[in-house]
């Protein structure tokens, strides 16, 4: 492929994977993640409430990483209020395994960032194929791509599996009892998810770029491209 084709490819990819970091930058600071209701089980109960008086026990909830918001309903009107994970939730939410989910975020940030460097680099500098070039993006695009793919398991199983928006709807709920009635996610997460495609995407734009996949080359060609630093 010639030489100014590669360049857009790589300025191409390169692009993607900043955009990702701001993605993921801004994803992380919403409180978009999680939206659904909560059904007041204890109220409902109560006066047997079925159908269209059921919609007076059903609340609002929402969150992020680190804060959101909840509109509490039991039948004698809404009382929204705000909650923060940190310190306050701490006790009541699987407290390691959402730090984990912040941590791995964080390193998806600095990964894209990374991979955006190697990507410009190569379609402008002189990289050494045994240690800057297509191996070097490789490994980048599959370590962000693994790592998106991590986070959006680690924050599922949390949901899901750990019951994250039911715990949040109990903090501190001596009387009511509170069920999730519905919820879904919202943008932020299917932001890591696009962002994750991305990476993935980015595997096969270094190789429209002519660069074969690492574990693809015979043992000749390795043996020769290590005996010899190849500029390209």
């Amino acid at each position: 492929m010639p030489t100014r084709q590669k360049k857009v490819i790589f300025c191409l990819a390169g692009l993607l994977s900043f955009a990702c970091a701001l993605g993921i930058a801004a994803a992380i600071g919403t409180q978009l993640w999680i939206r659904g209701t909560t059904l007041c089980k204890t109220g409902a109960q109560l006066v047997n409430a079925t159908g269209e008086e059921l919609e007076k026990f059903i609340g609002e909830i929402q969150y992020g990483l680190f804060r959101g918001q909840r509109v509490r309903q039991c039948g004698l009107g809404t009382r929204p209020f705000q909650f923060s994970f940190f310190p306050d939730l701490l006790s009541t939410i699987p407290a390691s395994l959402h730090i984990s989910i912040i941590l791995f975020s964080a390193t998806l940030i600095v990964f894209a960032l990374v991979g955006t460097g190697f990507f410009m680099f190569n379609a402008f500098g002189h990289p050494y194929e045994t240690i800057h070039g297509p191996l070097g993006l490789y490994f980048w695009s599959f370590l962000s791509c693994f790592c998106g793919c991590l986070i959006l398991v680690l924050f599922a199983s949390e949901v899901k599996i750990h019951h994250l928006s039911e715990k949040i709807a109990n903090y501190k709920e001596g009387t009511f009892t509170f069920k999730t009635h519905s919820e879904r996610y919202e943008r932020s997460f299917w932001l890591i998810l696009v962002c994750t495609a991305v990476h993935f995407l980015n595997i096969f734009l270094i190789r429209l770029a002519g660069f074969e996949f690492p574990f693809s080359k015979t043992k000749e060609s390795e043996t020769a491209t290590a005996t010899i630093d190849i500029m390209y």
